[in-house]
């Protein structure tokens, strides 16, 4: 089904404006969301009218306004400050801090939900065989409680004070891992993840909070998880600080043309936001750098990658998520949705590319190495 670029477009602007969103949104967010979804923004003015799929690609890799996404920050921070406050009152040490896309810089949503880990510091775990724990360290603080129960505590306590601190808000509780808060006075979604620190052996090592490991409930079960999310936001920001912005850019329009196809194919692309970073985390960095002159020499790459991964699946499936916790490709689900996202870029790619150069136009068994090759010598000027 050939791509309808127009619509690409207007979901694209709605989306980084947030006007896709309205609904979860207090009022006068909501005036402020649609007073400046009036204003362009730069990407849509980098390319002539007769080149939309070249404005689609340029306005996927961009970051979200920053506006945006100081207003996320400012509204996670508060309900983390209503949340200290109520569960201080009730015998918690608490703390906060945040995980996922907002952090990373890898969101594509004007009004993006924010992922605030809420952390019970009066309980964590450690391992054994670490070097603090083997300098005893440690020494006196065994407990009877269990990460399960603290943190089924945890969240039955934070469920309560949502909603007595934001009774005109909508506290969804229904969440197997975070309880969803939006509307009411709250300028922005807040997703409040019941968490512990876990002192693995890289931190207590290192000692830096980076390498810290945190444990979340899953309260369908109950059980729970662990995960080292800011391992994972340290390593992809090294990458992209290496490649002068180019990975942020790649994950970016990854994200938007899946989101895109989603919506065009009524078919789920299983490959959550955390996936595809760590797929793009290993594109090559050199050509990812060429993006920061050569701006659509990050759609060759990132075609050229998720082609290669494709036809290479052995390859493909002994990648790591940056963090190397796991494979990133470790389901037969994932591979096959990796084949989908690739394709969706071939065709990005080409219909850029055809925008750009006449002998591709003519051309109808253009080959996406021609596409590449376009790309990569196409010169478009920033604003």
């Amino acid at each position: 089904m050939p791509i309808n670029i127009n619509d690409r477009l207007d979901r694209l602007n709605s989306r980084r404006k947030g006007m896709d969103r309205l609904g979860r949104l207090t009022e006068s967010a909501q005036l402020e969301i649609v007073r400046k979804s009036a204003h362009s923004e730069a990407w849509q003015r980098r390319a002539s009218t007769g080149q939309p799929n070249t404005r689609y690609a340029l306005g996927a890799m961009q970051e979200v306004d920053p506006d945006y996404t100081r207003i996320s920050r400012e509204t996670a921070q508060r309900v983390a400050d209503q949340l200290k406050n109520g569960l201080t009152a009730r015998g918690f040490q608490v703390d906060s801090r945040l995980q996922g896309s907002v952090p990373l810089n890898v969101h594509i949503f004007g009004v993006s939900d924010v992922d605030l880990l809420k952390l019970d510091t009066n309980f964590y775990t450690y391992a054994t065989y670490g070097a603090r724990s083997l300098a005893g360290r440690y020494a006196g603080t065994a407990t009877s409680a269990t990460s399960v129960g603290t943190l089924l505590a945890l969240r039955r306590e934070a469920e309560a004070i949502l909603k007595a601190k934001y009774p005109a808000a909508t506290v969804d509780c229904t969440g197997r891992k975070a309880i969803k808060i939006y509307g009411g006075s709250l300028a922005r979604p807040v997703d409040v993840v019941p968490s512990h620190w876990n002192d693995n052996i890289e931190y207590q090592a290192s000692g830096r909070e980076i390498d810290r490991g945190v444990v979340i409930l899953d309260k369908s079960v109950p059980t729970t998880i662990g995960n080292l999310p800011f391992v994972h936001i340290d390593k992809i920001t090294e990458r992209c600080n290496q490649t002068l912005g180019g990975v942020r850019k790649a994950i970016r329009l990854c994200k938007n043309v899946k989101n895109d196809a989603e919506v065009e194919r009524g078919v789920t692309i299983a490959l959550s936001s955390f996936d595809i970073g760590a797929a793009m985390y290993h594109a090559d960095l050199a050509a990812l750098r060429a993006g920061s002159h050569y701006e659509l020499a990050i759609l060759a790459e990132t075609q050229r990658h998720l082609d290669h991964l494709t036809m290479n699946e052995t390859y493909a499936k002994s990648l790591r998520v940056p963090d190397g916790s796991r494979a990133i490709f470790d389901t037969a689900e994932k591979l096959a949705a990796l084949r989908t996202l690739s394709l969706e870029m071939d065709e990005l790619a080409k219909a850029v590319a055809a925008e750009q150069s006449r002998a591709v136009i003519k051309s109808l068994g253009a080959s996406t190495y021609d596409a590449r090759r376009v790309l990569n010598e196409t010169y478009i000027p920033y604003l």
